[in-house]
């Protein structure tokens, strides 16, 4: 079983949107997938509340988060997706130890960028292999591929990017993905693709630093 963790110490930088989307299209294509959240502001919680498909699963962990990791093991999950609250605390550098894997989206502004490496010394510190993800683009601006070239300094990052789409936020008032929504869409190709270099990633293979193209 894989763990996904994802986290930022910037606001208002997508993760649970991310790790929504992430869950749903692994489950719908063969990864038994469970979803936790660990921010007491609830947001993945109530989005998962107006869903009205049961999968993935949702999980609220009360008790040791590695005693609840165990358990879905036993039960036969391949992926659990945690989000995190936008800090740095205690609670999070626990939640990142027990990571296989952390994403850290970050959107394409200066503030953004700069704000990364509270993040990227965590998880430095937790010893645990991390992704950028550039995360609500905008359309053909510079800044986009430039941004991908300042995270590289800092570890990985995911080879395509993800433009700040209506379809992402439509679909999350109820309960839905963008890829539920429009199939055919490009918010569910982005999401496609980028869960398809995870599962190679987890499944083994090098992430190597992406550099910006052009």
């Amino acid at each position: 079983m894989h763990v996904i963790v994802v986290a930022s110490q910037k606001g208002g930088v997508g993760k649970t949107t991310l790790a929504a989307h992430l869950a749903v299209h692994a489950d719908r294509n063969g990864t038994r997938t469970a979803l936790i959240d660990t921010d007491p502001q609830g947001g993945l919680a109530g989005w998962w509340n107006a869903r009205a498909a049961e999968t993935p699963s949702f999980f609220r962990v009360d008790g040791p988060l590695q005693s609840a990791l165990d358990g879905l093991q036993a039960a036969g999950f391949g992926a659990v997706i945690i989000d995190t609250p936008p800090a740095i605390t205690a609670s999070i550098a626990a939640t990142i130890a027990v990571a296989d894997l952390v994403l850290v989206p970050a959107k394409p502004s200066p503030q953004d960028l700069r704000a990364v490496g509270a993040t990227v010394d965590l998880v430095r510190a937790e010893g645990r292999q991390m992704l950028f993800v550039v995360n609500m683009c905008i359309q053909r601006a510079r800044l986009n591929e430039d941004a991908r070239a300042a995270l590289s300094e800092h570890g990985p990052v995911a080879p395509g990017l993800l433009f700040n789409r209506v379809a992402y936020v439509n679909a999350m008032i109820d309960g839905r993905t963008a890829g539920e929504v429009e199939p055919r869409g490009e918010a569910a190709r982005e999401i496609s693709e980028l869960w398809a270099f995870l599962a190679g990633a987890m499944a083994g293979r090098e992430m190597r630093h992406v550099a910006a193209a052009g």
